[in-house]
């Protein structure tokens, strides 16, 4: 842990073991995850970064509100850290709460350049408790990131190990054989929910794998208070800790009004923190399970060192569904809207064989039970296939190969626990469950609004925002300074995607009015969209991506360009 006004950072290549076994990696001060910052509101900073690689590097400052040219992204904010050399960050600490800071330099970020920061706040903290942890979630491959990349691009689900095989079909196991029609007539795989998964990746707390069970203490009795940061380039985590509740306090750095869930989803670059309140005399086990559930991060809370806790294991494979495709809006399509593909039934689900009788190849045959419409009527693969690309449906978007898919029906998902977390038996937690614990600094209305579509193609894993990859364009989202204004995001592809912008937080539309949760990431659900309020008051360019790596490197970034008031367009 590194306190103080004045922190060195020497970025350097290393050796780290997991689960016994070593693995190339870049960190910090010879540690993954980097060391622990701890800052206190109203100080001023001084970071002192030593790059003593043979590349460029970075650090960026996840969620802090800093002077753009020290944001750290090269190309946007500022030239990037050349090798042996080093650059001072120096900026005013303006907030408090759970953050983190990574490179934004090529791929160094999934080599383990990333580490911690905890901000404490200048007067009181609302948060009451006894005890913390940070804990930092990362996935780590034995694969360079390089050769991970060009496997993608290569071959679309080279990762995906959990594909649907011709023995579960003949067992009958999650779907029928019109229903595989279905999905392979419109090229896309229900299985695929990560590009990276637990194939080639181990998933980590504090840079231990499971095996090496990294454990934080308590005392029966105690409020602890658990800060848990999402560092990984490309897993979402669904967070649980067997026979304890979860109180969540804050997100994003923001403090919230508690709320007491079982489980919670959290994206790439997202943090929450929670309390919970162990009263038994007992070790029990923090559970990080990959949103595909290829595996798991784990760690221990135990009252002694060396204790451990029955490990659950991972739940069943997940598979896409028909609100992931952006049909989630279609209620005239004779309840198609949310059908889960696996047939498992429940919330969001039909029951097995809902799509059988599809006739695959003839134009004049509907499903039965299907409404006999205009827009579905008569509808064959080729048709829906068709529809799933109908440019109509977002006229802004760059018509071009980058673009497989544009949501017919996308709809507003944050009253959703995330995906796969629908029938899991307990409560989870959802975007609209989040209220901001003080009253929001700006609550105008917004005086304007901006549609930006997240489109890609994942058989040629190209990625963009509304059709245009961030090498194709140097046109930025413009916007003037201090004003308000309405963003929606709209997921046209069927993954989710946290979404990132810099230097600024946003205010989450979800019905909580002067409360609304504010966050720097939010995670859109395939199919989905999402929409918030944003006061642009940082003058300066701002990177803004998915925060998914190997997308953002793909295209899914452009810049978001604030000018100051009364400059000429």
């Amino acid at each position: 842990m590194i306190y103080g006004c004045l922190v060195p950072l020497k970025i350097a290549r290393q050796t780290m073991m997991i689960d016994g076994r070593p693995s190339r990696a870049i960190g910090i001060n010879g540690t993954v995850p980097g060391p622990l910052i701890r800052l206190r509101e109203g100080q001023n900073v001084r970071l002192n970064v030593i790059n003593d690689l043979d590349e460029d590097s970075s650090i960026h400052w996840h969620g802090l509100l800093v002077p753009m040219q020290f944001d750290g992204v090269p190309g946007i904010s500022f030239p990037g850290i050349k090798p042996r050399s080093k650059f001072v960050y120096e900026f005013p600490i303006k907030q408090a709460g759970t953050y983190w800071y990574h490179s934004h330099s090529g791929m160094q970020e999934q080599l383990g350049h990333y580490g911690p920061i905890v901000i404490d706040p200048a007067g009181t903290d609302p948060v009451g408790f006894d005890r913390e942890h940070v804990i930092v979630l990362s996935d780590h491959s034995q694969m360079s990131p390089e050769a991970i990349f060009r496997k993608m691009k290569l071959m679309p689900g080279y990762f995906n190990y959990q594909k649907q095989t011709l023995s579960g079909l003949l067992a009958g196991k999650n779907q029928s054989l019109d229903q595989r029609v279905m999905w392979g007539g419109m090229r896309m795989d229900p299985t695929d929910i990560s590009d990276a998964n637990g194939s080639t990746y181990n998933f980590l707390v504090n840079g231990h794998g499971p095996q090496d069970n990294w454990t934080a203490l308590f005392k029966p009795g105690e409020r602890v208070r658990l800060r848990i940061i999402n560092a990984s380039s490309m897993t979402t985590f669904n967070v649980r800790i067997p026979g304890l509740k979860l109180t969540i306090v804050q997100a994003d750095g923001q403090n919230v009004r508690p709320v007491t869930v079982d489980e919670f989803q959290i994206g790439v670059a997202e943090t929450y923190d929670a309390v919970v309140e162990p009263t038994d005399d007992r070790a029990y086990t923090f559970v990080g399970e990959a949103v595909d559930r290829s595996g798991m991060a784990r760690a221990t809370l135990a009252p002694r060192a060396g204790m451990a806790a029955e490990v659950p294991p991972l739940r069943k494979r997940p598979l896409a569904t028909m609100k992931d495709m952006g049909m989630g809006g279609m209620g005239s399509m004779g309840g198609m809207s949310g059908m889960d593909m696996s047939g498992s039934g429940g919330r969001h689900g039909l029951a097995d064989g809902a799509m059988a009788g599809m006739d695959m190849g003839k134009k004049d045959v509907a499903t039965p039970g299907m409404a006999r419409d205009d827009k579905m009527q008569g509808m064959s693969m080729s048709g829906m296939d068709m529809k799933m690309r109908d440019f109509s449906n977002a006229p802004k978007i760059e018509k071009n190969p980058g673009v497989q898919t544009v949501a017919m029906s996308p709809v507003d998902r944050t009253s959703e626990p995330g995906q796969v977390l629908e029938n899991v038996g307990h409560r989870v937690l959802v975007y609209r469950d989040l209220m901001a614990l003080a009253r929001n600094p700006d609550v105008r209305a917004p005086t304007r609004s901006l549609d930006i579509h997240l489109t890609g193609n994942m058989e040629r894993f190209m990625w963009s925002f509304d059709g245009v990859k961030m090498s194709d364009t140097m046109e930025p989202f413009p916007f003037i300074e201090g004003e308000r204004v309405r963003v929606t995001l709209i997921n046209d592809t069927m993954m989710a995607h946290p979404i990132h912008l810099h230097g600024h937080f946003f205010e989450l539309v979800t019905g909580h009015g002067e409360h609304s949760p504010r966050k720097h990431t939010v995670i859109v659900q395939p199919g989905g969209k999402v929409s918030w309020d944003l006061t642009a008051d940082a003058v300066g360019d701002w990177a803004f991506h998915c925060h998914l790596l190997y997308h953002m490197m793909a295209g899914m970034m452009r810049v978001v360009c604030v000018r100051p008031r009364g400059e000429a367009a």
